[in-house]
């Protein structure tokens, strides 16, 4: 038995020349077409259909081809499908920001019909890849049965990433983990997670989520980026009701720009050199729980000597005395007076130390990755 795919496109211009010009040579070559003459209107034929592709005109009534895409691509359920500007402009810079908001493509009018259906096809042949590549990172990871936490990277075997770690697990089968990649020379991810539960299972994961760090984490893919391809396939792999949160840092340390990427994970914290410490909030979806999440991004420049810290949420909740972490991130503040001047080394585990007085006990698995620029 045949199986067929009809693909959708979705053609947005108030031409109407051009709009039937358009359809009919992609309906020829078999496509289902659906058109309209305005950037309301198809802001919401994108939601509602789903189309597999889109050809959207720059200039037009209702919100130009600028504000359609910036609407698509900050939409869960629209930001994958791939856009082709339709343009009469020649000039670079709207190439260029049409690149910037998302678009992957542009056709200059007065179109030429064969030209219109090989960038339709490549670009369709593109995102067919995209998924398919996710379908086979999410089965390869799946054939990962029962592996155990890989080892967890330390200091001395990445000097130039510049970083302390604190990790302690509240049971064998710990929750938390990290992790540190080298992207280039100059550039390193930092990435901090916590599983729902702490059954063995969840420990197993780690692996995996390693696995495809590594496999995701290169110059070009941006931070966010890297975070949505790791939320699909865990959205293959994982079990129902299980997640994670996690925060997944970059810093350049040629520019000193850092990108920090939040999926619902406790907001950072910068001890700046000069001037007092502040909360990073970053506010996104978990990861593995919904199929469009939205991920929180913040971008920022520092100097040599500033030092973030990355933590789990077990460095500031309390089950017993009724803390959450955002409640109980706020009075990490206060507790930096005492480290900031300590070595990197130290550093984690003293902000431990002063949290849990005593030899208090934690009531969760607890990690601390501090780094400094």
């Amino acid at each position: 038995m045949d199986i067929k795919h009809t693909f959708t496109i979705l053609i947005v211009d108030d031409n109407v020349v051009n709009l039937k010009f358009m359809e009919k040579t992609l309906q020829k070559e078999g496509y289902r077409v659906i058109t309209t003459n305005n950037g309301t209107d198809a802001r919401t034929l994108a939601m509602e259909k789903r189309p597999d592709l889109i050809l959207l005109d720059i200039q037009m009534p209702g919100g130009d081809g600028f504000e359609v895409i910036r609407f698509l691509k900050g939409t869960p359920i629209t930001s994958t499908i791939p856009v082709i500007f339709l343009t009469g402009m020649t000039d670079v810079n709207s190439k260029l920001k049409g690149f910037e908001l998302g678009a992957v493509d542009y056709v200059t009018k007065p179109f030429h019909p064969l030209e219109v259906l090989a960038r339709v096809a490549i670009h369709l042949k593109l995102s067919i890849a995209t998924n398919s590549l996710i379908a086979n990172q999410a089965m390869r990871l799946k054939e990962i049965t029962e592996a155990q936490t890989s080892m967890l990277p330390l200091p001395k075997d990445f000097p130039q990433a510049k970083f302390g770690v604190y990790y302690s697990a509240l049971h064998e089968a710990g929750g938390d983990f990290y992790d540190v990649l080298s992207i280039s020379d100059k550039i390193t991810g930092y990435f901090v997670a916590d599983f729902s539960g702490h059954d063995i299972k969840s420990s197993y994961m780690t692996a995996s989520i390693k696995a495809l760090l590594a496999q995701n984490s290169n110059p070009i893919y941006s931070p966010l980026e890297t975070m949505k391809m790791i939320n699909d396939v865990l959205m293959e792999i994982l079990s129902k009701n299980k997640y994670l949160t996690a925060c997944y840092a970059r810093l350049n340390r040629t520019t000193g720009n850092l990108c920090i990427v939040s999926a619902g994970h406790p907001p950072v914290v910068l001890v700046p050199v000069t001037g007092d410490p502040q909360l990073i909030q970053v506010d996104g979806d978990v990861l593995g729980m919904f199929k469009d999440a939205k991920f929180g991004v913040h971008r920022m420049r520092l100097n040599p000597g500033d030092r973030f810290f990355i933590y789990s949420d077990g460095l500031v909740e309390s089950t017993r005395q009724k803390i959450t972490w955002n409640t109980g991130a706020q009075t990490l503040l206060t507790k930096f007076k005492k480290i900031r001047n300590l070595p990197l080394s130290k550093t984690s585990s003293a902000l431990v130390k002063n949290l849990f007085p005593g030899g208090a006990v934690p009531e969760d698995d607890i990690v601390v990755l501090c780094v400094e620029v």
